[in-house]
């Protein structure tokens, strides 16, 4: 078998974390507060595989009414742009809240820069600084 990891163009991952799409739907409507939600998995965010959903770490919460409606929007982007969000903001912090960054034995924590999307190491503040 192929480890399709090692190519030039790897297959983008697709994790399945059961605990997480828990965590996901334990949160209130992305769009209007409201509970019950659905872990909704953004579809802009990975290219297509036949039958296969993207990855659990691209999940938000949504009530079952705003869920529907962005399925049956026809351009999932357009229609968080039309909301004002950018979710792939809220799913990564989500992710990080269930599978937080380690922690380095030099007293050096890594954090992850949001704008940029990079992972950095930077010195953890100190009590005495």
């Amino acid at each position: 078998m192929l480890d399709k990891s090692v190519l030039a163009m790897p297959e983008p991952r697709r994790i399945r974390d059961r605990d997480h799409v828990r965590y996901v739907t334990r949160q209130s409507c992305l769009i209007c507060g409201r509970r019950p939600t659905d872990a909704h998995h953004l579809r802009f965010t990975q290219d297509r595989a036949l039958s296969r959903k993207v990855s659990d770490e691209f999940t938000v919460a949504l009530c079952r009414g705003h869920h529907r409606e962005v399925h049956r929007s026809g351009d999932e982007a357009a229609w968080w742009t039309k909301a004002g969000i950018d979710p792939t903001v809220v799913a990564r912090a989500l992710w990080l809240e269930t599978h937080p960054l380690p922690v380095i034995a030099d007293n050096t924590q890594v954090h992850e820069d949001q704008t940029a999307g990079v992972v950095n190491s930077t010195l953890k503040l100190t009590a005495s600084q």
